[in-house]
């Protein structure tokens, strides 16, 4: 029997079993898919991670970026360097998150890729998870399935307080002009935007929706954009996926069990940046079992409680700027976007250097209309 079985080799699940690993906690990490495996993804990885690990990423960089750039229907540009100790990190998902759980190995946690969990039982004192090879246990299990998993159902999480966004992207492989540049679009896009995030080899690229409304054709709308940076979108691979935005507060725990990463619904309302929250439930999971399996009978709560307090109050802020710079576009660009101060701070709360309860009192002002 394990100490914790980890379902999901995302970032959430790597972190949480390097962590337990390294603390010489017995742990599984089961993957139903091949690692390393695709995962459709902008990956922009905030350099604040480097902070929670004490191994190095530079081999799973692509390119580091330091320039933001946004724009208004392709026009009325904005170009700020960003003012941060760091730039942000470019990463491709499949070698990035195969290297977490790589670092997680060589402390000593056991990978089963290739193994789907068909569902989880309960057996007094330990959890019995089955999957399409058999059973296995173990005293504790972490969910870190993403936005589209079982596990959060299976546990028994029916009514997550979670918002649902759409988001649209292609990789492409093509020369990359300027590797140090992101690109933002606003115009476009209702309710949301497009990005372009740079790697050494092409583009990812993308469009998202984050506050609901009417049904947009982001088909037609990536095509569009793809135009901008030289890119036929038709002749590259596209992916549609769900992300798991925060929608308020609640219960991460259940009975020897935590929820992590999208499955706990982290993503940031504002920027849909998902990989630095996944990274710090996390962290916070592998905490959290660690106590519990020494006999803390309040670790898991606490769990709840810290992501709830550290996370979850900022992107309350996060949700409230994006509601009005989504809501009212065309003022926020003007007002919040255009303004250099706008992309800097962005960059900065994006490197950990900034948080959105140090800007949302100036933004929110910037931001509503006619106030």
């Amino acid at each position: 029997m394990y100490d914790c079985i980890i379902v999901g080799a995302g970032p959430a699940g790597g972190t949480a079993a390097y962590h337990l690993a390294k603390r010489g906690r017995s742990v599984l990490i089961l993957e139903k898919e091949s690692l390393p495996r695709y995962k459709p993804c902008g990956g922009g990885v905030s350099p604040a991670i480097a902070q929670w690990f004490d191994f190095d990423f530079s081999p799973v960089i692509s390119v580091k970026a330091d320039t933001i750039r946004c724009t208004w229907n392709m026009g009325d540009p904005v170009e700020v360097k960003l003012d941060t100790p760091e730039p942000v990190w470019m990463v491709r998902r499949d070698v990035f998150d195969h290297f977490l759980v790589q670092q997680a190995q060589k402390q000593g946690a056991e990978l089963k890729d290739n193994m789907e969990v068909t569902g989880v039982e309960f057996k007094s004192d330990h959890w019995q998870v089955n999957t399409n090879n058999g059973p296995v246990t173990a005293r504790y299990l972490i969910a870190a399935d993403g936005a589209k998993g079982p596990m959060a159902k299976w546990l028994g999480f029916k009514e997550r307080k979670r918002r649902l966004a759409a988001a649209l992207e292609v990789e492409a492989n093509t020369k990359v002009a300027n590797t140090n540049i992101i690109d933002f679009e606003f115009g476009l896009v209702k309710n949301g935007y497009a990005w372009n995030f740079p790697k050494a080899d092409g583009y990812s690229i993308g469009v998202g929706t984050f506050i609901g409304g009417e049904p947009q054709d982001f088909k037609k709308i990536l095509d569009e954009y793809g135009k901008n940076f030289d890119i036929n979108i038709n002749t590259c691979k596209q992916y549609g996926h769900a992300l798991c935005l925060w929608n308020g507060e609640q219960a991460l725990h259940t009975q020897n069990a935590l929820l992590a990463g999208e499955a706990a619904c982290i993503v940031d309302p504002m920027t849909a940046e998902g990989i630095r929250p996944s990274i710090y439930t996390g962290v916070k999971a592998s905490e959290a079992i660690d106590k519990a399996l020494s006999g803390d009978v309040s670790a898991l709560k606490n769990y709840t409680d810290v992501i709830n307090d550290e996370w979850g109050s900022d992107m309350a802020w996060a949700a409230k700027i994006a509601g009005l710079l989504y809501r009212f576009p065309k003022v926020g660009y003007k007002a919040g976007i255009k303004r250099p101060s706008g992309p800097q701070l962005m960059g900065k709360i994006l490197c950990g250097q900034l948080r959105y309860s140090d800007v949302a009192g100036r933004a929110i002002k910037k931001l509503t209309p006619f106030g």
